[in-house]
């Protein structure tokens, strides 16, 4: 008892630094408040292909106007933003407060041939531009292919590049609330020619009074992030009372089942022991023999329970409005920072569960607890960052490398071997109803569908058709240019998704316990995580229906979904062992075993 007031201590202590870290970076960058003329601040962060994300550049990568007055370090990049994908340095328009104005150029330049070609392949991929002013987002394309929808040949495509925005600003008193970007339609450049072109590009500038208050400027991205409200309520709700519905059914008949059982076991003690012992119950010497490679399982265990912990600390930032909805770069940030305070967690779980095992090497298990989620995960950054590096591409300086190095070095690895060294002598064995014997039973030889993959194929399905409506709104937010605002739901359907994955894993321990197979441990597991494999295997589908093309963006899309899976697997595959373990120890308390 004394351990769990320990533990939820230090969580609530962890949460409450790191949320007023955010709180307090928040509050500072957007108390905001101008007078007539004032520069107000405009930075450009990233340019690339609308339907690959992944493949981001600098602004100023193309040959765009670069006024005198840009400062290429006036703001310092974030971890976060640098992980997103974001360069930012100043943009090239200046739109001081209540100032108006009407075709102002921004500059004149004759682009070559080079630099037309340049424009051309941006044009033709559907290159956009992102932007902030006053840390309102902005987004818009920079040109248009006419006749591709009509024409197969390219050679008739006509390729315009927009050379004048309208800006329209709407501000409360001394506060900017709204900023849209339109570009002219008619005001184009015809780059369709490979030629040296004249161009003069400008912009415009208009305000408009709102009543809108500062503290509500971001409701008309959580109002225009999904299409309708309610259409999304009422298809996660009729998602989640079928499931349910199923889990239900199911459990019924599992609960009947064992209440039969219990009856069979204990209704006549003296019948029962003239007769030979079938069912669970005969393994009872077994159920609770260790599994085979201890020290993997235990870093297995420590590994998921670390990430579940990871998620509800994200969860609960969300809930209580501490990310911006459009700024990824703050939730890859205390994803980095949260992952490494909450290595203590995977130490102190791994070591525990280990020793419990009668595990006497406990510096190895921390070793595979350290790299059993951070190594496949570090080796596909590298791979990914120098396939970024070899486009060009807006990829991770080696001083952010050795920024993400050190904290590993300092914060992560010494939590994760405190969390250790603070258990190894405290911890327990297990306290189990049965003894076990010292030769184990031969296991009968099940049918086909009773072995492990099959198994994990029916276990992983009914966990995965509670999250498959909302899987398409995340991929859409993280792989598209929508923005997911809704946490609520989304929290709904992870505990959901917890909940249903405990059950039916229980389920599937308790049909293998009753065909005598008493290796449950390694095999509760993997049925657990097997829905991060169906995750995966939907990321096949969402890729086949997007516009994701080139070898960077399918690289990163499955190179990252593989390791966010793959962290599916170890949590929910935690999850399913957790409940598995308390339910073979309920049933095994609940009769009399000799």
């Amino acid at each position: 008892m004394k351990k769990l007031h320990v533990i939820f201590f230090i969580f609530i202590l962890t949460f409450f630094i790191i949320f007023r870290i955010f709180i307090n970076k928040h509050n500072v960058s957007n108390d905001h408040r101008y007078k007539h003329g004032d520069h107000v601040p405009l930075f450009t962060t990233k340019i690339g292909p609308f339907h690959n994300p992944s493949e981001s550049y600098r602004y100023y990568d193309l040959p765009f106007c670069i006024p005198d007055y840009v400062k290429w370090e006036e703001k310092k990049d974030a971890v976060g933003e640098i992980l997103n994908g974001d360069s930012v340095v100043s943009g090239p328009y200046e739109l001081d407060f209540l100032v108006e104005k009407e075709a102002e150029i921004l500059c004149r330049k004759n682009l070559t041939r080079d630099e037309v070609t340049q424009f051309q392949n941006a044009v033709d991929k559907d290159y956009y531009f992102e932007m902030y002013y006053d840390e309102l987002p902005i987004w818009g394309l920079i040109g248009r292919v006419e006749n591709r929808e009509v024409m197969e040949d390219p050679k008739f495509y006509k390729y315009f590049l927009y050379n004048h925005i309208n800006f329209d600003i709407h501000y409360n008193k001394d506060r900017v609330i709204e900023i849209t970007a339109r570009t002219d339609p008619f005001s184009v450049l015809d780059l369709t020619e490979d030629r040296e072109v004249d161009a003069e590009f400008t912009y415009a500038v208009k305000w408009k009074e709102t009543n809108i208050l500062f503290e509500n400027r971001m409701d008309k991205f959580t109002q225009t992030s999904l299409p309708t409200l309610e259409i999304h309520w009422f298809s996660i709700i009729n998602s989640c009372v079928i499931v349910l519905f199923l889990t239900g059914f199911l459990a019924m008949i599992l609960m009947r089942i064992l209440k039969n059982d219990f009856i069979k076991y204990t209704h006549d003690e003296e019948a029962v022991n003239d007769q030979e012992e079938t069912g669970w119950k005969y393994i009872h010497g077994d159920v609770f023999r260790f599994p085979k490679h201890k020290s993997l399982f235990a870093a297995a265990l420590g590994c998921g329970t670390q990430l579940l912990t990871l998620t509800f600390f994200i969860f609960l930032m969300a809930l209580v409005g501490v990310f911006y909805p459009y700024k990824r770069g703050a939730l890859y940030t205390a994803l980095l920072v949260i992952y490494a305070l909450t290595s203590g967690v995977a130490g102190y779980t791994s070591t525990s569960f280990y020793c419990q095992l009668e595990g006497t090497n406990w510096v190895k298990n921390l070793v595979w607890t350290g790299c059993l989620f951070c190594g496949p995960l570090a080796l596909t950054f590298c791979f990914l960052n120098s396939v970024a590096v070899s486009y060009s591409s807006t990829a991770l300086s080696f001083g952010t490398i050795m920024l993400i190095v050190l904290m590993w070095t300092l914060v992560t690895s010494p939590l994760l071997v405190l969390g250790g060294i603070a258990v190894k002598n405290s911890s327990r064995g297990f306290q189990f109803p049965c003894r076990t014997t010292k030769s184990p039973r031969e296991i009968p030889v099940p049918p086909w569908y009773r072995s492990t993959i099959p198994q994990m194929a029916m276990t992983g399905l009914l966990p995965f058709s509670a999250i498959y409506i909302e899987l398409y709104y995340i991929f859409e937010s993280v792989w598209g240019q929508k923005i997911y605002t809704i946490c609520r739901i989304l929290f709904i359907v992870f505990i959901l998704l917890l909940i249903v994955t405990a059950f039916v894993t229980v389920a599937s321990t308790y049909f293998q316990l009753a065909a005598e197979d008493h290796k449950w441990w390694w095999r509760s597991f993997l049925c657990g995580g097997s829905t991060g494999i169906y995750i995966y295997i939907y990321c096949l589908y969402y890729y086949s229906k997007s516009r994701m093309s080139g070898f960077m963006q399918t690289s990163f899309f499955f190179g990252y979904m593989a390791c966010i899976c793959y962290g599916f697997f170890l949590m929910l595959g935690t999850i399913g062992f957790r409940a598995s373990l308390m339910f073979v120890c309920y049933i095994y308390q609940s009769i009399k075993c000799e």
